[in-house]
């Protein structure tokens, strides 16, 4: 019994005293959560999307807290309700949230072009566009397997005859789809736009003409009517600079190929 005794008890001593140290140093080296933080992560959606240019909700939430003059407008996802919440939290002045909703640069569908190759490989974008470049006559065009669709956490993405549709009413500009997208088609833009150039094709016109007959050929019809100077033709595409246009539609309604479109 008292060689039990005597191996049992400085094996208890020992674990008291790192129990103590260990409570000491807790206590000595604890380092203080700011109370605001966890308040400010409940209000921000956990959509995760980085469009606030930070690594998720929790890098957001903690810049918010431990930096200062960093915006509380900056979740385009959270929209107004959360800066309004993240403001009050915060104690700083309410900031107004642009709301955003994704676009897709293509309207080179079924009628309009035809694919190279017939692709029978994993359904995936960029599976597709590492192995064939493009399975589609034009080389910028929509590959149409859904990986911008997949990853939509509001299901507001579509298929259809061969080109991602976005329905932006239910968009809430997370970007997720902007990164995911091999072919750099997609973009977000101001959400009460309702006008768009749903092309990316940057050869010459003739070149995009035999390819898709959708495709913008870079005529500048668009350039001469738009009355604010919002639309310039660059790298023979078109590109609105949303924050001239006002919305008039003379760049859609006088667009050669029918590329430019509203709604």
């Amino acid at each position: 019994m008292s060689a039990i005794l005597t191996a049992v008890i400085p094996v208890v001593v020992i674990g008291l005293i790192c129990a103590a140290v260990l409570v000491v140093a807790s206590k000595i080296m604890a380092v203080k959560e700011d109370e605001r933080l966890p308040k400010v992560r409940e209000c921000l959606p956990g959509a995760n999307c980085g469009a606030c240019g930070y690594a998720g909700c929790d890098g957001y939430a903690k810049a918010l807290v431990e930096k200062e003059g960093v915006a509380t407008n900056l979740c385009i996802p959270g929209a107004d309700a959360v800066s309004k919440q993240l403001s009050e939290i915060l104690g700083v002045e309410f900031e107004d949230v642009i709301e955003q909703a994704a676009v897709v640069h293509c309207c080179g569908d079924c009628d309009a072009t035809e694919d190279n190759v017939d692709y029978r490989g994993m359904e995936s974008c960029s599976a597709a566009k590492l192995i064939f470049g493009s399975k589609g006559a034009c080389g910028y065009g929509c590959l149409g397997l859904g990986d911008c669709k997949n990853v939509c956490p509001q299901d507001a993405i579509d298929i259809k005859d061969g080109v991602a549709h976005v329905y932006r009413p239910i968009c809430v500009g997370c970007g997720l789809c902007v990164k995911t997208c091999p072919n750099h088609l997609i973009s977000l833009t101001p959400a009460i736009e309702d006008v768009a150039v749903l092309c990316s094709n940057k050869d010459k016109g003739a070149v995009t003409r035999k390819v898709c007959t959708n495709g913008c050929i870079g005529c500048k019809k668009c350039e001469k009517v738009c009355p604010v100077d919002a639309i310039k033709v660059k790298n023979n595409v078109a590109e609105i600079d949303y924050e001239k246009c006002v919305c008039c539609n003379a760049c859609s309604t006088y667009c050669t190929t029918g590329c430019i479109v509203r709604g």
